[in-house]
């Protein structure tokens, strides 16, 4: 396991703004890298705060080259601007970051829980690019098992916090009375892009009592499907102007690779509001950034970024840190005995198939020998319970030791001296390990 990325912790916002990559460029990253020799899978996670490749290797330095080269000729960034803030990560520290990232902990709001459903996508995403095997399929499972975990067994997202709401909390600043009330609550609110950042918002705005809501997008169908569920209402991205200015506050979180709302489109707003109490607040959430920095100078406009969110809010407590990487800890060394026992399994399994022939065939031979002297049906298969169950007590406490010790210093050692000790087929120990193999392709 190999992860080579950077995040809002490595790089500046301005580097994850060029680096960002989705829709079509995300897809031919994924296929490019799993066509590298030293990649067998790769799933990418590619967010407003971080862009990571995870893959499964064979050869770390061969791997690492590889990825950080296709990162620069699809992010567009050069070699010398991106390679300074790249990270990398391999084996368990690899692993135990994902984690981390799937619990919220390395999020720009810490315990933020957006972040869950970004690693489920990701994964999806993969899968449908058949970039996705075995080994990252449970890698992310994992993963996602944590970070539910880390939800549901501590206080870590108790506040629920978000980009968006603490976007929503440095707007508050900016009402009209200067109280620092509720920044959405009576307000216009447009909601510009329809994708799950946009939903949260919409659902955001309803609960905290916003005047209005419109939902733009450059999809019309997919603004009217958001704004059915909100009781908003829907338009495109060429009436967008027009609905600026008709608004107080605008969260735009769109997935486009341009900017959407340009400095004049905001200074024409302004124009359109004048006699509307406050400022106009433009919320921009997306990476790369929707709208253009010039229009942050304008006067009656806020603009919040995610320049100005970084290290903002915060979910967490110490404790609550502590206590999730403690459950990182236990699944990933859960992880390592699930993987250390199927290592010895294949033997295992291979034993007790053959003392169950060996009882089976001795029992077929005590059956010939006493059918002539009147013994039931009964007491036969009395004594044939009683056989297997004196055979499962003597091998239950080897097999499960062996499974015990495969984790340990030269615990395939273990696995090998029970094939030595009961003479066990090298075949049937293969034939077992190979079907377990074909079991998990077809799964």
């Amino acid at each position: 396991m190999l992860v080579v990325g950077l995040s809002h912790k490595s790089a500046p916002v301005a580097i994850l703004e060029r680096a960002a990559v989705s829709g079509d460029s995300l897809g031919k990253l994924l296929r490019d890298v799993a066509q590298t020799e030293p990649v067998a899978e790769v799933f990418v996670v590619s967010t407003c705060n971080r862009v990571e490749v995870y893959a499964d290797v064979d050869r770390f330095h061969a791997a690492v080259t590889a990825i950080c080269e296709l990162l620069v000729r699809h992010c567009g960034v050069p070699a010398h601007e991106l390679t300074g803030y790249l990270y990398v990560h391999y084996e368990d520290r690899a692993i135990s970051h994902l984690m981390g990232v799937a619990c919220g902990l390395d999020s720009m709001v810490v315990g933020e829980g957006q972040i869950l459903g970004q690693v489920r996508s990701a994964l999806n995403v993969a899968k449908e690019q058949g970039t996705l095997g075995r080994v990252l399929s449970e890698l992310g499972r994992l993963a996602l098992r944590t970070g539910k975990r880390s939800r549901t067994e501590t206080e870590i997202g108790r506040a629920g916090l978000s980009l968006l709401t603490v976007a929503i909390e440095l707007a508050a600043a900016c009402a009209p009375d200067g109280s620092g009330a509720e920044a959405l609550a009576g307000r216009d609110v447009l909601i510009v892009g329809a994708g799950s950042m946009s939903a949260l918002a919409a659902a955001t705005a309803t609960r905290s009592g916003a005047a209005s809501i419109v939902v733009a997008n450059r999809t019309r169908s997919h603004a009217e499907r958001l704004a059915a569920d909100v009781s908003a209402i829907a338009t495109g991205l060429a009436d967008l102007p027009a609905a600026m200015g008709a608004a107080d506050v605008v969260i735009s979180c769109t997935g486009a690779t341009g900017q959407v709302i340009t400095r004049d489109m905001v200074s024409a707003a302004v124009t359109a509001r004048a006699g509307r109490p406050g400022p106009l607040v433009i919320l921009d959430l997306a990476m790369p950034r929707d709208v253009e920095p010039a229009a942050d100078g304008l006067p009656g406009v806020v603009l919040i970024g995610m320049d100005r969110l970084s290290g903002q809010g915060t979910a967490a407590t110490d404790d609550d840190v502590l206590a999730v990487r403690a459950i990182i800890e236990a699944e990933l060394a859960a992880y390592h005995s699930a993987i250390d026992a199927a290592r010895v399994a294949p033997t295992v399994v291979a034993l007790r198939a053959k003392a169950a022939k060996v009882v089976e065939a001795e029992l077929a031979r005590l059956e010939g020998r006493v059918s002539s002297d009147g013994l039931s049906g009964h007491a036969l298969d009395e004594i044939a319970q009683t056989v297997r169950r004196v055979v499962d007590k003597l091998l239950h406490a080897p097999t499960v030791r062996v499974k015990e010790l495969a984790g340990s210093p030269g615990g395939e050692e273990y696995a090998a001296a029970l094939r030595v000790l009961f003479d066990l087929d090298p075949r049937a120990v293969e034939a077992v390990t190979r079907a377990a193999t074909e079991q998990e392709v077809r799964s």
